[in-house]
């Protein structure tokens, strides 16, 4: 039996069709791990024509200590189906991923079985805007603890050094000034903190989103990435962004700041790229309704990568890959998308680290709910 067996008639469609109408990879095997059969999504997981993968063995596609071939080993002995969650899979084919596969033995033949992939990617990036959320709520309660319980005595110390200052020798007086000087810094410094605090009253509008990238790539080249190669892939056809548009600069400039800063000047490229994603929803604790995202801006650099130990903990304030850094300017960038009820997905490996931004697209509910706020 070959691949052309597997296609048969349903109700009125083919076997065959309805596989290919699957959003997720399809693939069967025979008893000799030969790939027989995939369907469209299969193709575009492995990045290759149908003609190609039906003239491949599966190990020709997959590491061969992967857990899919142990998967498919148990399926086989035992006879039943069988589903394993959380499956790396890497190649240099489809790059890193986590799947779930579901493996059964196909009734008609059970020497050949049938896989079924199904990426984790979508479950990530809520775990990961959990986390986003959770860092960003850990430096809003910051800024309000900052506020409320430090500038409040530091307004009674500097009182208090002004008065000292009237009852001292003219020669200590250099040293109460010295207090009112050190306690203004310390005010400014915690009057930098409020843009942390919350902000239920976010304005919002359309923004075009090249506009603000073309303004963050100019400031970038002129400064502090004047250095760096910058390549543009923009998606001319996107909808505008319901954001608002100071935080859209301030989070792709932290963004390009980290990537330029990441990257060795000599042959340092940072890509900044958009695009548009179909079907992109999420359910986050909190929110009535599902959170549609298709809007892509992807920030990819050529540096080193980000430690392993590092990543999960990358949008926590104080938390720096950089000697020196403060470790806010990703906190921060965690809470504006936050605030924009956007999601972070981040992938890195040596020479290409990428932040996927994902966000709303402006619809006619946003705009009437923009014009209710006004």
């Amino acid at each position: 039996m070959d691949g052309g067996d597997l296609k048969g008639k349903g109700p009125g469609l083919g076997f065959d069709s309805i596989l290919s109408s699957l959003p997720d990879p399809v693939l069967v095997v025979d008893s000799s791990d030969d790939v027989v059969y995939v369907n469209g999504a299969a193709e575009q997981f492995f990045r290759g024509s149908v003609a190609m993968l039906q003239r491949s063995n599966l190990q020709d596609l997959i590491p061969h200590d992967s857990p899919m071939m142990a998967l498919l080993f148990k399926v086989r002995r035992s006879g039943n189906s069988m589903t394993e969650h959380s499956v790396p899979l890497s190649t240099p084919r489809t790059g890193e991923n986590i799947v779930s596969i579901d493996a059964a033995p196909i009734v008609d033949d059970t020497r050949k079985v049938v896989l079924v992939l199904r990426p984790e990617t979508i479950a990530g990036k809520l775990n990961d805007s959990l986390l986003q959320r959770g860092a960003a709520r850990s430096v809003s309660a910051l800024s309000a603890m900052l506020a409320h319980e430090v500038k409040n005595p530091l307004s009674g110390i500097r009182g208090a050094a002004q008065l000292l200052e009237a009852m001292v020798e003219p020669e200590d007086r250099q040293l109460t000034k010295l207090i009112v000087e050190e306690t203004d810094r310390i005010v400014k410094l915690l009057d930098s903190m409020e843009v942390f605090s919350d902000n239920p009253g976010l304005q919002r509008s359309p923004v075009n989103i090249h506009e603000v990238l073309d303004h963050v790539i100019q400031l970038s080249k002129a400064g502090f990435g004047k250095g760096v190669k910058h390549v543009i892939k923009y998606d001319p056809s996107l909808p505008p962004v319901f954001g608002n548009r100071d935080q859209l600069i301030q989070i792709f400039l932290n963004l390009v700041k980290n990537a330029v800063e990441a990257v060795e000047s000599s042959d340092g490229e940072v890509t900044v790229t958009t695009s548009y994603r179909h079907g992109v929803r999420l359910t986050v604790p909190g929110v009535d309704s599902m959170l549609y995202l298709p809007l892509v801006v992807s920030i990819q650099d050529n540096g080193p990568g980000i430690p392993d130990d590092m990543r999960r903990h990358l949008f926590d304030p104080f938390i720096s890959t950089k000697q020196g850094g403060s470790g806010l300017g990703l906190a921060l960038v965690a809470k504006f998308v936050s605030d924009h009820g956007g999601v972070i997905d981040l992938d890195s490996r040596p020479k290409n680290t990428v932040f996927n931004v994902l966000l709303p697209m402006i619809r006619p509910e946003n705009q009437s709910e923009n014009r209710g706020e006004e």
